[in-house]
């Protein structure tokens, strides 16, 4: 049952000889602010106490100065970020005996600031000793500590131009959403005339590989791997594995500390079910409630439907003298590039088969690659493996995909290449002087929303089969969707982390072929004879 007001301090630890304790004694003297726990002792629980808390204050140099400067934790969604923030942020003001502190709590915008400020002020207002020595000015989201001339105070991102910052303290709030890092760098660098400040980064996970929040997650996970030795950084990853299964309630208690005291099982359920029926709310509940980094912001695709397309193994060799249409994804010359042929099978159903080009200087073995290193070394593996044609230089070589192009159709006739006519003034030209019937396909909505559903409807219906190409699974697997106000639909390569580039081929050939109405399927069998290999003409 929640008191109406909260207990009288007991005599506090001895802050030199157990800054641990005292941090941990301080901020249970808080109080939480909503629901049933409102005006309750705050009580950290053991995993917030001996995880974070104590090691964090309690850990000392030689000098008798803090050892960590850096505190990254990682939590789902509903485990009391908000609250820990909170009181972390009040503690560095009032408590670690700061003189003129400086103590900044930063978010993604003015709306995301103000939750762990308002929270703040509330316990300031639950407490009548603490009330007395800080002041809320809720109009300008500060609290001061007029005894030692300090100040808390919450800022949104778009403030990060500004500078004159001198940090003693920056507690960020929900670092995955914070669109630059301009904020990150300009607090940061502020706080080196500090002797001992303080870095309280707390957050789900997010999708973007290329954000501030993923190079301190990928730190932090480094560091607990042992791959990385920073005594100075804290790291408090509760995530679930990236390979575990998402639907599996074990997994869930694993990663939510706060499971079965303060966070509910029911509302996972809830979300879980609802993620398994639509599958583009799956790692928007992966990423808040097991805090695994997703390739997307909203898959568009439920791989495990995706899987079952790979059997049986397709080969070009098992479509010789059938039509196809050609789509061909072009992106950025020093990119990836994809050519994927469509058939047309009886009853709805498409059949699959991707060619993918790489320029050598670019991603073969590299560095050189601009989001994530890992990947560029898979892309290298699978240019070993021949399934994917690595060209010599640093841009695509687009005469080889024109070659590509006439080879197949001396297999299997291509009745139309669809192109994106951007970057395609090399190609389109050429391939219509070979005969072809070129299309351009553009990338907007009024274009991509059919061929979009279809693709999508395919892929669900058990209707697209690809022979489990490993290069299309993983751009499968990174691809996103764009959706307007109308519902009309669309690939989305700005929230994809990685390349979608085949899966856009194959959204432009199926534009074309479901325009070509066949008979419907009889039942019999429309594949050839199986093959395993993925090598193409």
């Amino acid at each position: 049952m929640a008191t109406s007001t909260p207990p009288r301090r007991v005599k506090d630890p001895d802050r030199r000889r157990d800054p641990g304790g005292y941090a941990c004694w301080w901020i249970n003297n808080l109080t939480h602010t909503k629901g049933k726990w409102a005006r309750e002792p705050f009580n950290l629980r053991k995993w917030q106490e001996y995880q974070i808390i104590r090691p964090l204050f309690g850990t000392l140099r030689d000098d008798g100065l803090r050892q960590y400067r850096t505190c990254y934790v990682e939590v789902p969604r509903k485990n009391g970020k908000s609250e820990i923030a909170a009181a972390v942020g009040l503690y560095m003001l009032a408590g670690d005996g700061e003189m003129g502190g400086e103590v900044y709590s930063a978010a993604c915008d003015l709306e995301q600031a103000s939750i762990t400020f308002n929270v703040a002020a509330q316990m300031v207002r639950n407490d009548p000793e603490l009330a007395k020595v800080l002041e809320v000015i809720p109009s300008r989201r500060r609290i001061i500590h007029h005894k030692s001339g300090s100040f808390y105070r919450a800022i949104p991102a778009e403030e990060g131009s500004a500078h004159g910052y001198n940090a003693s303290a920056i507690i960020c709030d929900e670092l995955h959403a914070w669109k630059t890092r301009k904020l990150w760098d300009v607090l940061t660098t502020s706080t080196g005339a500090r002797e001992q400040p303080l870095i309280f980064v707390i957050t789900t996970a997010g999708w973007d590989r290329t954000s501030i929040c993923w190079e301190q997650h990928d730190y932090a996970r480094k560091i607990l791997e042992g791959v990385v030795d920073d005594p100075t950084f804290l790291p408090v990853l509760h995530a679930a594995p990236l390979d575990a299964n998402w639907e599996d309630e074990q997994v869930w208690r694993d990663c939510n500390p706060a499971l079965g005291d303060f966070r509910m099982m029911d509302e996972i359920r809830a979300a879980a079910k609802k993620a398994r029926e639509i599958p583009a709310q799956q790692n928007s509940f992966r990423r808040l409630y097991l805090c695994q980094w997703t390739q997307q912001l909203g898959r568009a695709l439920d791989m495990q439907v995706w899987d079952e397309g790979a059997d049986p193994p397709v080969h070009h060799e098992d479509f010789r003298g059938e039509l196809c249409y050609v789509g061909i994804d072009l992106a950025a010359r020093e990119d990836v590039a994809a050519a994927v042929m469509v058939f047309n099978k009886p009853g709805g159903h498409y059949c699959v088969i991707p060619h993918f080009w790489i320029p050598e200087e670019r991603y073969a073995g590299s560095s050189n690659h601009p989001r994530d290193p890992h990947v560029a070394e898979v892309l290298a593996e699978w240019g070993r493996q021949g399934l994917i044609d690595v060209t010599p230089g640093n841009v695509v070589d687009y005469e080889r995909i024109r070659k590509w192009v006439n080879r197949v159709h001396m297999i299997t006739p291509v009745k139309e290449v669809n192109l994106d006519p951007w970057n395609a003034s090399q190609v389109s030209p050429h391939l219509r002087d070979d005969g072809f019937t070129v299309i351009e396909v553009r990338q907007g909505y009024s274009s991509m929303a059919a061929p979009t559903k279809e693709f999508l409807k395919a892929v669900q219906g058990r209707q697209l089969h690809h022979g489990g190409h490993p290069v299309l699974r993983w751009m499968a697997d990174n691809f996103a969707i764009a959706e307007d106000a109308q519902g009309n639909m669309k690939p989305d390569r700005s929230t994809s982390s990685e390349k979608i580039d085949g899966i856009v081929a194959t959204i432009m050939g199926i534009d074309r072929a479901m325009r070509d109405p066949i008979p419907e399927w009889t039942g019999e069998a429309f594949l050839g004879p199986t093959r395993t290999s993925h090598q193409e003409p």
